[in-house]
């Protein structure tokens, strides 16, 4: 197949595109320096710029992953219309395009991500429950509307609420291992809010289940079926690189440096993936520790 990706020079980005590859997919990469990659037999880098229509003609999937970071900055207002934009201005600008192509692409993934449900503490979390109230929860409410537009076009959307990637390379995990390889290392607010994981693969690996199973389409929960407490994630961390897990950053500690972005940390949510497990996904790292030990071998 012929793969359209925005965002596919992120961390979770270039997981897909490799696993794509290695599938034997032709892959078109949107970045706004594509000049600076250097293009391969099997990947391509275009402009996110310039010509969009001209660059999705005769692809299969369309996968949106772009959108600026949410982490590591304060919510100001400004902030947030430029999270807002980046995400939704892209989509939209997608859907229009495939619009005008004369044989369209099959199947749009458009990125969303857990947060679209709120804090919802200790209740299991799944496909069915509504949008949360708060600035994310809005925000991929509409990422998500922008991106269903697509099926007028009779195309295909389906939306992966994606829970915290965990990987080597980057995303949460490479943030905290410094910390905790320098023995200061440990939970996160409370301790006791849920923290909705997914090992980096087999997220990669829910997109191409995605893509083999023209039956699927809406949300599904991208997040792996066992969730943990934060507290449990930290002694796991700790275990796995044989560091203990004893300072804490307390909650009124991160709305002092964050604000309202504290969020993205202290909300609780016990993500269970119902939609993906009941069409007959299995995710090969369904345990933390499993995941941990998997991605910090060596």
């Amino acid at each position: 197949m012929k793969i359209f990706i925005t965002g596919g020079t992120g961390f979770i980005g270039g997981h897909l595109v490799r696993a794509l590859v290695e599938r034997g997919d032709t892959v078109v990469v949107a970045t706004r320096s594509p000049e600076k990659k250097g293009d391969s037999p099997s990947v391509r880098f275009v402009s996110l710029e310039d010509g969009l229509a001209g660059h999705l003609e005769g692809c299969d999937v369309v996968v949106n992953l772009a959108g600026e970071s949410l982490f590591g900055k304060r919510w100001t207002a400004p902030v947030k219309k430029r999270l807002r934009e980046s995400r939704i201005r892209t989509t939209r600008s997608l859907v229009d395009a495939m619009g005008r192509l004369d044989k369209k692409p099959a199947l749009f993934i458009s990125a969303s991500a857990v947060g679209y449900y709120g804090d919802r503490g200790s209740d299991k979390v799944t496909e069915k429950h509504p949008a949360g109230g708060d600035f994310l929860a809005e925000l991929c409410r509409e990422w998500e509307q922008a991106a269903v537009e697509a099926e007028k076009y009779g195309i295909r959307v389906v939306n992966p609420r994606i829970g915290v990637a965990l990987g080597r390379e980057g995303g949460a995990l490479a943030t905290m291992l410094p910390v905790f390889r320098s023995f200061v290392g440990g939970s996160i607010g409370a301790g006791t809010q849920y923290f909705p994981w997914i090992h980096v693969d087999d997220l990669c690996r829910s997109f191409l289940f995605m893509m083999e199973n023209s039956a699927i389409s809406g949300p599904f929960n991208a997040s792996a079926p066992n969730p943990v407490t934060m507290d449990e994630f930290a002694k796991s961390l700790g275990s796995t690189i044989s560091r203990p897990s004893l300072f804490r950053v307390p909650e009124f500690g991160l709305n002092l440096v964050l604000g309202e972005a504290a969020i993205m940390i202290t909300t609780s949510l016990r993500v269970i993936p119902e939609k993906i497990l009941g069409e007959g996904f299995r995710f090969r790292f369904e345990h933390v520790e499993h995941a941990l030990e998997d991605i910090l071998a060596g």
